[in-house]
């Protein structure tokens, strides 16, 4: 029997609960025989007795690791609560470089039932009735109450050299020297307290250490490769039940696996309540993406609370993730799942969010320390100063100021440093011999981020085969493509390529961002230079499909910082127009202007000559001068020189009246809004965006 001690063992229940009693489970005859003998043991020890109770639990066989059976007894109608988490448990270890672990022989039976207790622990069997002396591991409560002696027992180390679960003993140290000291003082704990260990579980002086299915080092923390193993071993899930038990065990694991929640989502929805159990290709995805994860998981490093924090947060409508770095190295991987009312948030809302689930899950690293966040969506850096918030933005921005917090923006395609960093692996320069390949590299315009650290560079799919592998785990497109299936006379179609198609258009999937990257590039490149919700959408759905698309394109439009600088409203003048004839053929008929007070560039030109043709509304736009000698020799061109040789009739507008041609006016204005954008976006002079504008303007209205 355990001697006498502080702590002892109680068992509360809620007023007015009933006992309860269920009959023994049927056993094999060597499960018999074996029962027999290990209630003999107990009862020897004085850890059981005969009882008399009304309570009674069934008892259960359990094969241990090493092939023995280990006797259960199955409080469930008894126990309530769940085992603590043990994610915060490895944060102390940084800079540790030896090991040791200690494993408690029958850890739970060194403390004793209160007397008014016993007969709460009993349980029926075969032949008798027995009750508990002891603390039986199958309680509830046990684990508090072992952890409560546990952290009695070492109270001056916990947080300095052990770390202690339940009945594992860790312990760690910087150096050998310190490693024995603190070795000896946790042995001399034990023996002052009659706490006894089982040595053949027992590793000392270890530098790597397997640890609640983790492999600690110096270096970091990994999964352990033993419980990979279970899960690589695992069958492809055919029920509710079994589902639940796969992401169960790999969960623990979530941290070392970045979007852990968007990869595992294809399954976790079968877990809803009403939602009817049907495994598709999805699921197998899934199931397959998390066993290949975990076995390329990377080693995570320990943090450091004195140094300032880096996260990295990307958004898509399946879910939240985030990274946490320190010194371009991964300490964890948080996601999350979107409940159906946060997918219809705007991006706005999604990045924000996203931004906040990353500062709760890591609070107790963040909180009060420096750390710096980085968002491939641009308008967050601006979340301090916006004016206009809504009630949600307004409550998550209180809890953002809570922390010494700086964001940036950090592009999408360029995000790929927490895959890149985590692997700890090194490349050669990055030197492309083929002189096709290099010309393509050199147009991608790519954006590459410096670190101190040797890097791989994962190199992006093209838009067909990110669309075709987006396509594969979009939901709604599967719907689409069980239909074709089913009903061939569907507009919709399945192409050579594998792609599915709305009639000669591309569906844009739900899944992923490309929806996002095709609206930003036809809405912010040189080649079409910011152009209206209406244009972009024609300019759109001629190449593209999507439901709601309209909405989302106006959305962007609306959202974009560049726009709202540079476009007024151009709204139609009341009275004083006249409408003029139609003109019968191309370029009969052609309006001129000139938009001058602009600034000089480099060739001395501070004005553009715009030139309209009224039928086909193409238009050309030619830098000039506007020095009174210039402006002299120009008109005497126009009025003489040039209208002489073509044979043109002039016909002049009204004096200080530009309604009279409208048509050229309001060329003169989008030009300005383009020229504008330009300005803003690529920061080069007007000069030399002029002919981007033309371009843009002349294929586009």
């Amino acid at each position: 029997m355990p001697p006498d001690r502080d702590i002892e063992v109680s068992i509360d229940l809620f007023l007015g609960t009933a006992p309860i009693a269920k009959r023994p489970y049927r056993m094999a005859p060597a499960e018999l025989e074996e029962l027999k003998e290990q209630l003999k043991d107990l009862q020897q020890k004085g850890f059981i007795r005969p009882s008399s109770s009304p309570w009674g639990a069934p008892v259960l066989f359990v094969t241990k690791k090493e092939g023995s059976l280990r006797m259960c007894v199955d409080y469930q109608s008894l126990n309530a609560y769940p085992l603590p988490r043990i994610d915060d448990l490895f944060d102390q270890l940084k800079g540790a470089r030896y090991f040791s672990k200690i494993d408690l022989r029958s850890g739970y039976h060194q403390l004793k039932i209160r007397e008014s207790d016993t007969y709460k622990t009993a349980f029926v069997t075969r032949y008798e009735q027995y009750e508990f002396t002891i603390m039986s591991f199958e309680l509830t409560n046990a684990p508090a109450y072992f952890m409560n002696l546990m952290n009695k027992v070492f109270i001056d180390g916990l947080d300095k050299y052990v770390v202690v679960f339940i009945d594992d003993i860790l312990i760690y140290s910087k150096d050998k020297e310190e490693h024995e000291h603190n070795l000896r003082t946790v042995l001399e704990r034990l023996r002052d307290h009659k706490l006894y260990v089982k040595f053949s579980k027992c590793e000392f002086w270890l530098e790597n250490i397997a640890f609640l299915g983790h492999i600690v080092t110096a270096e970091g923390v990994a999964v352990d490769p033993d419980k990979v193993q279970a899960i690589m071993e695992w069958q492809q899930p055919i029920n509710v039940s079994e589902i639940r038990s796969f992401i169960g065990l790999a969960g623990y694991y979530d941290r070392f696996i970045e979007g852990f929640a968007k990869i595992a989502r294809p399954m976790s929805t079968l877990l809803q309540k009403d939602k009817k159990f049907e495994s598709t290709e999805a699921c197998e995805r899934s199931f397959q993406e998390l066993k290949k994860r975990l076995t390329t998981a990377p080693v995570l490093v320990l943090s450091d609370i004195h140094r300032d924090f880096v996260i990295y947060c990307d958004t898509s409508r399946q879910g939240l993730g985030c990274v946490l770095m320190q010194d371009n190295k991964v300490i964890a991987n948080a996601s999350w799942q979107l409940w159906t009312h946060e997918q219809n948030y705007p991006t706005h809302d999604l990045e924000l969010a996203a931004v906040v689930h990353a500062l709760k899950t890591w609070r107790h690293y963040l909180i009060g320390n420096k750390c710096e966040l980085y968002s491939d969506h641009r308008s967050l850096k601006y979340i301090f100063t916006q004016p206009d918030l809504n009630l949600r933005q307004r409550r998550w921005l209180e809890l953002i100021k809570d922390y010494d917090l700086d964001i940036h923006y950090h592009p999408g395609k360029a995000n790929v440093v927490a895959d890149a960093l985590s692997r700890k692996a090194y490349s050669k320069k990055l030197v492309p011999t083929n002189e096709q390949l290099r010309q393509e590299i050199t147009e991608l315009n790519m954006h590459i981020v410096h670190e101190p650290e040797g890097m791989i560079l994962t190199i992006q799919p093209t838009l067909v085969e990110q669309v075709k592998k987006d396509q594969a785990s979009d939901e709604e497109t599967q719907k689409i493509v069980n239909h074709i299936k089913k009903d061939g006379t569907t507009a919709f179609i399945i192409s050579k390529d594998g792609l599915v198609r709305y009639k000669d258009r591309l569906v844009m999937p739900k899944e992923g961002k490309v929806r996002e990257i095709i609206m930003e590039e036809a809405h912010k490149s040189a080649y079409s230079i910011h152009p209206g919700a209406n244009k972009m959408y024609q300019d759109l759905s001629q190449k593209f499909w999507w439901r709601g698309m309209k909405t989302d394109v106006a959305n962007h439009v609306a959202q974009c910082d560049v726009c709202q600088q540079v476009k007024a409203d151009h709204q139609k003048p009341a009275g004083l127009l006249q409408t003029l004839p139609i003109p019968t053929w191309k370029w009969d008929e052609v309006g001129m202007d000139f938009v001058t007070g602009l600034p000089k560039t480099k060739r001395g030109n501070d004005a553009i000559w715009v030139i309209v043709d009224r039928l086909t509304k193409t238009a050309h736009f030619i830098p000039v001068k506007t020095t009174h000698g210039g402006a002299k020799l120009a008109q005497l061109y126009i009025e003489n020189s040039l209208h002489e040789a073509l044979g043109t009739n002039l016909d002049f507008s009204s004096t200080y009246h530009p309604q009279t041609d409208g048509q050229t006016e309001r060329v003169n204005q989008v030009m300005e809004d383009m020229l504008r954008a330009c300005v803003l976006t690529y920061g080069k002079y007007w000069e030399s965006s002029l002919p981007y504008a033309e371009f843009s303007y002349n294929n586009g209205y």
